[in-house]
């Protein structure tokens, strides 16, 4: 098995080439004929997009604000259950839902790391 700062290091040399060839495609992009005209045409028609979606949501009214409360209520809810999930596991037993047609799931764990200031 390699080592994970082996791997840790190779994972940064991949991150710094995918920057270089970025940055290249970028000006590559910048050189193309019509692509700044194409990015402004982009750029206002997203500006259009969110003033249709502001104006549909604010005549939607309560509905549009219950729908934000769902959605809120679900962020809490998937840090609840991720939560009970690390203890169910810390404590050495198994960790597995079912929905209502009885399709069970388990669930899937992601490392990752930050610097440490």
């Amino acid at each position: 098995m390699r080592d994970i700062q082996e791997i840790y290091s190779e994972l940064e040399e991949n991150k710094k080439q995918q920057k270089e060839i970025r940055k290249e495609y970028k000006d590559a992009l910048g050189n193309a004929n019509e692509f700044p005209e194409t990015e402004e045409k982009l750029k206002e028609l997203k500006e259009k997009k969110k003033q249709i979606e502001s104006i549909t949501q604010s005549r939607m009214g309560g509905r549009w604000d219950e729908f934000e409360k769902l959605k809120a209520r679900a962020k809490e809810l998937n840090e609840m259950i991720t939560d009970v999930a690390m203890s169910t596991l810390m404590d050495g037993k198994t960790v597995a839902v079912k929905d209502q047609y009885d399709n069970s799931y388990e669930p899937v764990y992601k490392i990752t790391f930050r610097r440490i200031t």
